[in-house]
């Protein structure tokens, strides 16, 4: 059974689909026209040394977002444990 999760919550490696998008404004118009839309796939890649921003991959591109920003988008791991 799986469960919707923040995507700021996820380490590097794992794979998810984006569920649903928080927010109002504009940074949710910023997330679409970023192509982080419901159905879409992320793939999380790493985090910085300090451990903010982490970086994504997202639409064929790579995509660096604040943890408070990626705790806006609510997503499901796909692949078990490790994406």
């Amino acid at each position: 059974m799986n469960h919707s999760t923040p995507l700021h919550l996820l380490r590097p490696g794992q794979r998810a689909s984006i569920t649903r998008i928080n927010g109002t404004g504009t940074l949710r118009r910023r997330f679409v026209e970023m192509g982080i839309i419901k159905g879409e796939t992320i793939l999380i890649e790493r985090n910085a040394p300090l451990g903010d921003p982490v970086e994504y991959f997202i639409k064929g591109y790579h995509l660096a977002l604040r943890k408070e920003e990626a705790a806006q988008i609510e997503v499901t791991l796909l692949g078990g444990e490790n994406g």
